[in-house]
């Protein structure tokens, strides 16, 4: 702390504020603000109370720091002033070369230092107390000496003084600026000057204070006119070298309460010139009162002065003898000196001695004649011409040909006047990105709707730039539509709004707005827009006012005083009042440098239009219908913004397409390994260069596409193509080909993957219908959504699809084919699942394209070094390792390992190895090398230029187009994963923890949303089988390889440990951890950890999950079932395995608990661990010789144990406390078994499940739910079974009350004991066998059912064997009749037992029937009715706000032709008419190709209805009851009233129509 005391205030940075703050024990959360904020030395200096109100650091918090600030400011200040100059010179000596590093700011560079002899006094400001900031007003009238503190090294900014002669009150002095040196005479018509402080004279009462004003005013006047030279007097300015704190020259200001003091002080003039005091009266002007401002807002200061004018008309001939007035204290009035004559000599006016009088009187015709040939010699100013336009293009172009057109602007401007709109034209061509505007009437007079004629906009206030509670960066964008459409600010209300933003006055506007302002400048400049990226223009349209000015300010503080801020004023008087006012931010001379003044506004219009990169009149076009073409709109395409859309025409505004050097870079770009360009093709297509291969992949999507557009695929509305590739294969080439070159046949557009689907939809459906009349005819929408995750593109294509069928007409037709290309590193595994719409492209070439690459690579080669063309060389070997190996040798030959830049490297190459798509943003990049801020278009330039030749070669530049990020990446995947083999110096764990511990990285506020979601990806995010990945790992690929290639657990806890602090002590890292010390039988931390993420998210369920497997790992570990067979098993060596089995069965059900409550998740985690660790506690307590199996292979004494009363002597101790939950255990497992069971019947399982690749010996819960349920429950149900024997003795037992339990277990044993286990049975291909299992099902239960009447559980289970039965063995002697069984239905509606399998039952046997229901009968339409409705509620409720594609519903039933049980036709029946692989079968459902297969269609019925209101409906049991039917496909429902047929579907969500026909 002592050295950072001894630096100076204004050198500390962010790190040294935070420091200071801990020391004087300002709150942790509040420090941590500040040094966010980026809070330097130079800052907190001058930082006020409100400031730190805006940054929500509480009133005492304020206080204290405000205090201690002060009190250092006041002990630096006191030990600077006991320094000698040399004492301070070296101080700063020191300080500089501590500090060398830093880049200096823009605005320091602009300002003049002042001569070395002068330093210390340069050096000195007056700083404010703090209490004295916040009361700062303008009717600050004294300050008193004590409250000054001398702060030393502040530069001073050299200003010009008000020109001579000129009253203009928009004239402003910035305080503590420095004013010229004194001079003397130059030319007799410029004017000399001459400083007063008056400080001490200011604080006399107006008699005294009036005599020495007109003292000096008098003098000083007295000398110009006898010298004959025009000349001006300032007070309130510093005019000694004393030791006043201040510079010479300095702008300090005098409180100015009456102005009348010192203008009534000028009546002195007669008395003091006693013959010519007319003379003097014309020669001297009236005080002028000039305003001190500061950046803080006005001082209540003024500076005064009064110029003196010498005409030779008034001066001629004469000699001025003055007597100057004195205040006599004692007197108590004023007194007059003898005659003097005074006269200017250098910067001095001193009075002429006695024997140089009567020389000086002789030399008085000398000098008129030199004054009349000073006035006769000026001629009235010639303005020179200077060339604006030039300087417009610089500061536009920084030199350049033409504008940038990836540059993006920032509009400040005031009230438009209506005949200066069209002059404006060229922002119609600019990129903006946002318009701050001060012109209230904008909307219906002014500039913004002018804009909107051309282009879309979204209305914003300040207030709206705002984040959120915990929104990202990337949610605000997305919720402002930053990028897509140009934001527009009202910063001051908006007269055509009917909310309460009104315009204000520029008073109210400082105190309730302005503080809304600085926030969104922040926001803007630091965490939107890249720094350099943007150009803020300001445009001075008319007459300014503060909070224009305001914003200025804002702009060029948060900008580091750059010079990409450019300011257009066409009136000089609006220009000179600005820039006045903008002093305190910079000097005048910056400010004219950066801005163009005086052009006309139609010149600046066509000097900007003619600079433009794009021509103006280039006019977009999109295909039609009828084979023509349409124009679409700018504003129209901007409202699609979720859609980069590929017009006919697109590239051909580009004007400098043929310029050799551009089309060598756009070549040399792609060649590299960036993402092609729709240029790319423009300029092949046009001869220009190359064309771009066509790898055998493009054909096979071509002819699918064209295969669904010719109707062979099917009539889908929404098609959709496939196309997995490897990462650098081509994939995404290949699709942006497609689309290029189906631009002029059908629309064509990529979906930006960071919009809202909702949006993108709508957006989809505006493109199909844009400028087309009828929809049947439109051409259709070729969508490319491009590594998309799976969820976010199956949502698109439900959407689409439900968004056409709501159409008013029947759309029979493909209209959206939507091509999804995905990298992955397993494509042909997920090409297999969907073939016949699916594409593989990977770096495996055929035997044509190998040909291909080589010539084209050859033909390259001539043009480009093989290293500069890395990526397709790559390809057209087929990516060799050994080709890579040398690649990355070669590359990285003389590296400096301790160089920033080879760090660097590291650090991208970390990422692009483990995390899909990452990179770093060039801001980060710039941050980590500490370059200073730079211009657009010459800081990728300058970022190459501080790049070693390995990075040269390494990295790749690209922009995000839907941020606006500048990034870099290593230029393949493969290459970064050997630069980590290669710089083996370090291993990636260590590499991992440097990055986390990089602060340049994590404390730059710009692209940090991204930037940490690349990070937490490394850490968190595993590979999936179902994602295209070769295998599901348990962690991250990073986290598995310091596991397994680097063989150091430790590490890899290490990693996740730094990782779970750098996130803010993560809950999802600590689960994590939880994972990796389970996996490495570390059961202790993994509690701990478990138990850490818990208790930051009690209610989540997939941490309780964790928790719980945590115990189950430990069980499973502890109490290995292959271990302790062979063991000798004790009651007390078991009491470990049960506690922690119990303890994990609890964290299951918490688990369960939180899972049903979840709204928006469906986690049957907890379900399953508590039947894997029921299972697994059931086996292990069969070990224990009391409940060893019986000669029968029954487990009675187990039975007898968990169900009955009973406690073994041997356990009824040790197992004291366990008792009574393991009394609990069957049911806990049976429940958990009926839940899984009761979710696998609502829907389909996991679309891969049952795959031949994927799951033949695959029996997990996540992979094959059915399976594992079906094996599950067999194990479960062994240990429950008796023998028939045992069944028989325990009837005649105290335990009878246990038989019908016993004989329910049994039927689970047999398959019989739930829905899933009973319809499963259906899949087996051997009927009889599957017959002879449900008939010993059926006959478990009790012969004379009515007489020992069924449990309704049980009930439901026997009327599905029984309906499973039939669908086998429809003659079985074991079956009910179809009426009976109906009738024991019956019951479930009588006792209101609404489960969902009882109301599926009661929906699939009450359906009408033929035969047994003829007459009408409202209490078997009451009956169906009463199931219908519940079960849709139960649906609903068991779906809760997940969207209906999460959980796609599964069809048991169809209503088949025939009566009673043969009308009810399972949906494995129909599989088996169609023999085709599973993936291959559940494409025809989906698409609706299985209703074209005769021998299915001929097993069903068709059921005749009505459609009313969009609503399909048959009749029921008598002719009032109409049943409503849901379409199983929306697309599929006729418009209007029609009258149709379709096919039935039974679900566990109601009845669904399939395969809808309007019938004719």
């Amino acid at each position: 702390m002592e050295e950072l005391l001894k630096r100076r205030l204004e050198d500390w940075d962010e790190n040294h504020v935070q420091t200071w703050l801990q020391n004087i024990r300002v709150k942790a959360e509040h420090v941590q603000t500040l040094y966010e904020e980026q809070v330097t030395g130079a800052l907190l200096q001058v930082i006020n109370k409100a400031e730190l109100k805006d940054l929500h650091v509480p009133e005492g918090q304020i206080l204290l720091i405000l205090k201690k600030r002060d009190e250092l400011l006041k002990s630096q200040s006191l030990e600077l002033s006991h320094c000698s100059t040399s004492e301070v010179r070296e101080r700063e000596n020191v300080s500089l070369t501590q500090d060398s590093q830093k880049g200096a700011s823009s605005q320091t560079q602009q300002t003049e230092t002042l001569p070395s002899k002068e330093k210390l006094k340069s050096q000195v400001q007056v700083t404010v107390s703090a209490s004295e900031t916040l009361a700062r007003s303008a009717d600050s009238q004294h300050m008193s000496t004590t409250e000054v503190n001398i702060n030393i090294n502040s530069p001073r900014i050299r200003c010009k003084p008000r020109p001579f002669g000129k009253n203009d009150i928009d004239f402003k002095y910035v305080r503590n600026q420095v004013l010229p040196p004194e001079t003397g005479v130059l030319n007799l018509i410029c004017p000399c000057h001459e400083y007063k402080s008056l400080a001490t004279a200011a604080k006399l009462n107006r008699q005294p204070l009036q005599a020495k004003f007109a003292h000096e005013v008098i003098r000083f006047a007295a000398g110009c006119m006898n010298i004959r030279t025009n000349g001006t007097i300032h007070f309130g300015v510093e005019d000694s070298n004393s030791n006043s704190g201040y510079t010479h020259g300095e702008i300090i200001g005098l409180p100015v309460n009456d102005p009348s003091i010192y203008v009534d002080a000028l009546d002195h003039i007669e008395k003091c010139f006693p013959r010519y005091g007319e003379d003097a009266r014309l020669c001297i002007s009236p005080p002028v009162f000039v305003e001190v401002i500061s950046r803080d807002g006005t001082e209540g200061r003024f500076v005064i002065e009064v110029d003196v004018n010498s005409s030779v008309s008034i001066v001629k001939n004469k000699i001025y003898r003055i007597r100057l007035p004195n205040f006599s204290e004692k007197k108590n009035k004023v007194g007059h000196e003898k005659l003097t004559i005074y006269r200017r000599n250098g910067a001095k006016t001193e009075p002429v001695c006695d024997e140089e009088q009567d020389e000086f009187i002789s030399g008085m015709r000398e000098r008129d004649a030199r004054r009349e040939a000073a006035e006769n010699s000026e001629q009235p100013s010639n303005r020179v011409c200077k060339d604006l336009g030039r300087k417009l293009s610089v500061l536009l172009t920084g030199g350049m040909k033409s504008m940038d057109n990836s540059q993006w602007y920032v509009i400040v401007t005031n009230k438009c006047k209506p005949e200066d709109l069209q002059k404006l034209n060229f922002l119609m061509h600019l990129k903006i990105f946002c318009v701050f505007d001060f012109d209230p009437d904008s909307k219906t007079s002014g500039f913004f709707g002018h804009y909107v004629k051309y282009h879309t906009a979204n209305v914003h206030f300040l207030q709206n730039y705002k984040c959120e509670d915990r929104e990202s960066m990337s949610d605000f964008r997305k919720r402002l539509c930053l990028f897509d459409q140009t934001s527009w600010i009202f910063c001051n209300g908006c007269n055509d709004y009917g909310g309460d933003e009104r315009p204000c006055d520029v008073s109210t506007w400082v105190k309730s707005k302005k503080k809304y302002l600085k926030r969104s400048v922040s926001l803007i400049c630091n965490e939107i827009l890249p720094a350099g990226s943007f150009i803020v223009l300001f445009l001075l349209l008319s007459p300014v006012e503060q909070p224009l000015v305001d914003t200025f300010h804002e702009f060029y503080a948060e900008m580091n005083g750059r010079n990409d801020i450019v300011c257009i004023a066409e009136c000089e008087d609006n220009y000179q009042k600005w820039a006045n006012l903008v002093q305190p931010s910079c000097s005048i001379e910056t400010i004219d440098e950066m801005s163009v003044v005086g052009m006309k506004l139609n010149h600046v219009n066509d000097t900007i239009q003619n600079m433009l990169p794009t021509l103006t009149d280039y006019v977009r076009h999109l295909p039609v219908s009828t084979g023509g073409l349409c124009l679409l709109k700018t504003a129209d395409e901007e409202r699609m913004f979720t859609l980069e859309i590929l017009s006919v025409n697109q590239c051909e505004d580009e004007i400098n397409h043929k310029d050799p050097d551009q089309i060598t870079k756009v070549e040399s770009d792609f060649y590299r390994g960036g993402k092609v360009r729709w240029l790319n093709f423009f300029l092949a297509e046009r001869g220009y260069c190359e064309a771009v291969i066509q790898r055998d992949a493009y054909k096979d999507v071509v002819n699918i596409i064209d295969g669904i557009l010719k109707g062979s695929s099917g009539k889908q509305l929404v098609a959709t193509v496939h196309m997995f590739h490897h990462p650098g294969s081509g994939g995404s080439t290949i699709a942006r080909q497609v689309l290029w070159n189906s631009r002029k046949d059908l629309r064509c557009a990529i979906v930006k993957l960071s919009c809202a689907v909702g949006k993108v939809c709508e957006h989809a459906i505006q493109l199909l219908e844009y400028e087309e009349t009828d929809i049947q005819q439109c051409l259709p929408v070729l969508l490319l959504v491009e590594d998309a995750d799976e969820d976010y593109f199956d949502d698109i294509k439900h959407e689409l699809i439900v968004a056409i069928g709501s159409k008013a007409v029947n759309v029979v037709r493909t209209v959206f084919i939507l091509l999804n290309c995905r990298r992955c590193n397993n494509p042909e595994k997920l090409c297999k699942k969907i073939p016949l719409e699916a594409v593989v492209v990977t770096h495996k070439l055929t035997k044509d394209e190998k040909i291909v690459f080589s010539n084209k690579r050859k033909i390259l080669e001539e043009h480009f070094k093989p290293e500069f063309i890395l990526t397709f060389v790559l390809m057209s070997k087929e990516f060799p390792e050994q080709y890579i190996r040398d690649f990355v040798k070669n590359s990285l030959k003389g590296i400096d390992y301790s160089k920033p830049v080879t760090q660097l490297i590291k650090y991208v190459a970390l990422l692009n190895h483990y995390v899909e798509n990452s990179s770093i943003s060039l801001s980060h990049c710039e941050a980590f090398l500490c370059l200073g801020i730079q211009i657009d278009h010459l800081r990728q330039q300058s970022f190459i230029n501080t790049l070693n030749d390995q990075a040269h070669l390494l990295f790749i530049h690209f922009r995000e187009d839907t941020t606006e990020i500048r990034s870099v990446r290593i230029v393949h995947p493969l290459v970064a994963k050997e630069i980590l083999h290669q710089l083996s110096d370090q291993p990636p764990s260590q590499i991992a923890k440097d990055l986390l511990q990089e602060m340049a990285f994590s404390k730059h506020r710009f692209a940090r949303d991204e930037f940490f979601k690349f990070i937490r990806d490394l850490f968190i995010r595993r590979h999936k089988r179902s994602k295209g990945d070769s295998t599901d790992t348990i962690f991250s690929p990073l986290i598995e390889d310091i596991r397994n290639v680097e063989q150091a657990p430790e590490k890899a806890v290490e990693v996740l440990v730094a990782a779970y602090e750098y996130f803010g002590k993560d809950p999802y890292f600590a689960q994590q951890l939880a994972r990796l010390h389970y996996m490495d039988k570390n059961f202790v931390d993994a509690i701990k950890w478990a138990e850490d993420a818990k208790y930051q998210l009690p209610r989540n369920s997939f941490i309780l999950d964790t928790e719980g497997q945590v115990y189950r790992k430990k069980l499973n570990v502890l109490f290995d079932l292959t271990h302790w067979q062979t063991e000798e098993v004790t009651s007390d060596k078991l009491t470990e395995a049960i506690r922690i089995a119990l303890k994990a069965i609890d964290c299951f059900r918490a688990a369960q608990l939180a899972a049903q409550k979840e709204a928006d998740s469906m986690n049957n985690s907890g379900f399953v661990g508590e039947v894997e660790v029921g299972c697994h506690l059931l086996q292990l307590l069969s070990l224990l010789d009391v409940f060893k199996k019986d000669k029968d292979d029954s487990y009675t004494k187990l039975v007898e144990y968990l169900l009955g009363k009973d406690i073994p002597e041997e356990i009824k101790e040790p197992w004291k406390n366990f008792h009574g939950k393991l009394k609990g255990l069957q049911k806990g497992i049976h429940e958990a078994l009926e839940w899984i069971s009761e979710d696998s019947s609502y829907f389909q399982t996991n679309k891969y499940e049952d795959d031949e690749d994927e799951t033949r010996s695959t029996e997990d819960a996540a992979h094959n739910p059915r399976k594992w349920l079906i094996k599950k429950a067999k194990i479960y149900a062994r240990y429950f079974t008796l023998s028939e024997q045992q069944e028989q003795n325990l009837k005649q037992s105290s335990n009878d009350y246990l038989s019908p339990l016993i004989t329910q277990l049994r039927i689970y044993q047999y398959g019989g004991g739930n829905i899933t286990a009973i319809f499963s049975l259906l899949s087996d291909q051997k009927t009889d066998r599957v017959a002879e299992k449900l008939e010993k099902i059926i006959s478990l239960y009790p012969e004379d059912y009515q007489k020992e009447r069924l449990d309704l559980g049980d009930l439901v289970n026997f009327t599905l064997s029984h309906i499973a039965l039939a669908c086998i063995a429809p003659r079985s002697s074991k079956l009910l009749t179809y009426q009976k069984l109906r009738e024991l239905s019956l019951q479930f509606w009588k006792n209101k037992y609404y489960t969902p399998s009882a109301c599926f039952l009661l929906s699939l046997l009450y359906w009408p029937d033929e035969a047994d229901d003829q007459e009408s009968s409202e209490t078997k339409g009451r009956i169906l009715n009463t199931a219908l409705e519940t079960m849709k509620r139960l649906h609903d409720d068991k779906m809760k706000n997940l969207p209906p594609r999460k959980k796609q519903i599964y069809t048991h039933f169809f209503l088949g032709n025939g009566r009673g049980f043969d009308k009810i036709v399972h949906k494995s029946f129909l599989e088996k008419l169609t023999a085709n692989r599973l993936t291959e079968r559940r494409l025809k459902w989906l698409t609706g190709e299985v209703w074209k297969n005769s021998k299915v269609t001929q097993k069903l019925k068709r059921v005749k209805g009505w459609t009313e209101n969009g609503a399909i409906f048959v009749r029921g049991h008598w002719k009032q009851n109409n049943i409503r039917i849901s379409p199983l496909h929306f697309p599929s429902m006729p418009h209007g009233n029609e009258n149709v047929t379709f096919y039935l579907g039974f679900t566990y969500a109601g009845l669904f129509a399939c395969d809808i026909q309007v019938q004719h």
